[in-house]
């Protein structure tokens, strides 16, 4: 098929975030894009061109009513193009979560979707592998949360150990037991609210980081909790989590199936949570991949490879 070169003419002022972009963007476009003066060329196939045609139409769209885009915005426009062309007329960016230490965007069209859902639901999933932001973009919604008054407390929990939180082995106290396997809560913390403010949350109690074991018997009100790492509960750990929900809570899950290491992973809490939840309208699901991945770019690779070998194909 004959390649055709299609004079894109418009106002230039995304360029500049489409200059640090244009690699990425050629890629996934199939088309070559060059800037010259106030126009955008886009070369290659009638059919790719005719897709970006589209997709830089929506972004100019965008720009005329005043929205300010961001990098990212110009990827998820492109996810929601790629995936479901009809959603694409109704797409809006989202606004920043503006913290204390800084503002937190998503990256990707199903982080939007999970901050969307963490609004609108009570009880949200997010599954999918590391390094799609579902710990992250849940603590800054919690954060966010507390500093508007929503909620009066933030509470963070995971499984302490891989397979049922059987700590007498280790050296220490409790603390020194269980911090290894809480740090990443507290690094996410630290990333997103000034280090002494932080401090002085936990410190007073309304920012409680702790095993899951301490969640039993208690009633969680006005709290917003987050259950990391949640492929590693039993089914009677995750039930009990659930069933702590108390008035004006929500409750953040966030799982990745793939890296279960429960000695019988068939019967991780949160398989079986999927499937006996799946049907209630009020529980909300965020499935991610490696699309979503907003780490080293080679992590999505080395996920997309381990996930070939697991399916068999190596």
């Amino acid at each position: 098929m004959e390649k055709v070169s299609h004079p894109y003419i418009r106002r230039i002022s995304f360029f500049g975030v489409l200059d640090k972009n244009l690699k990425r963007l050629e890629n996934r476009l199939g088309v070559n894009l060059s800037v010259r003066g106030d126009k955008l060329i886009l070369d290659g196939q009638p059919d790719k061109v005719e897709f970006a045609r589209k997709y830089f139409e929506k972004i100019q769209e965008l720009e005329d009513k005043g929205y300010n885009l961001r990098e990212e915005d110009f990827h998820i426009a492109l996810d929601l193009l790629e995936e479901n062309p009809g959603r694409l007329e109704e797409y809006e960016p989202s606004e920043p979560l503006y913290l204390q230490r800084k503002s937190v965007s998503p990256k990707s069209l199903n982080q939007q979707e999970y901050l969307v859902a963490i609004k609108n639901y009570d009880l949200v999933f997010g599954i999918g592998p590391a390094g799609t932001g579902k710990t992250y973009l849940a603590m800054a919604m919690a954060l966010s949360y507390l500093q508007s008054k929503q909620v009066n407390r933030i509470i963070l929990t995971r499984p302490a150990v891989e397979a049922g939180e059987r700590l007498g082995f280790l050296p220490g106290d409790m603390f020194q037991k269980i911090n290894p396997y809480l740090r990443p809560l507290y690094d996410a913390l630290f990333d997103l609210s000034p280090y002494e403010q932080a401090n002085r949350l936990v410190e007073k109690g309304i920012i409680e980081i702790a095993p899951l074991a301490y969640m039993r018997g208690r009633t969680l009100n006005s709290a917003f909790i987050i259950l990391d790492e949640a492929q590693n509960t039993t089914r009677e750990q995750m039930k009990m989590i659930l069933t702590r929900l108390g008035f004006d809570s929500k409750l953040v899950v966030t799982a990745d199936i793939t890296q279960i290491d429960l000695p019988q992973p068939r019967k991780s809490g949160v398989l079986q949570a999927i499937k006996v939840l799946s049907a209630i309208k009020e529980v909300a699901f965020v499935y991610f991949t490696e699309k979503d991945v907003v780490r080293h770019p080679l992590v999505g690779k080395i996920i997309r490879a381990y996930a070939k070998a697991e399916s068999g194909n190596i």
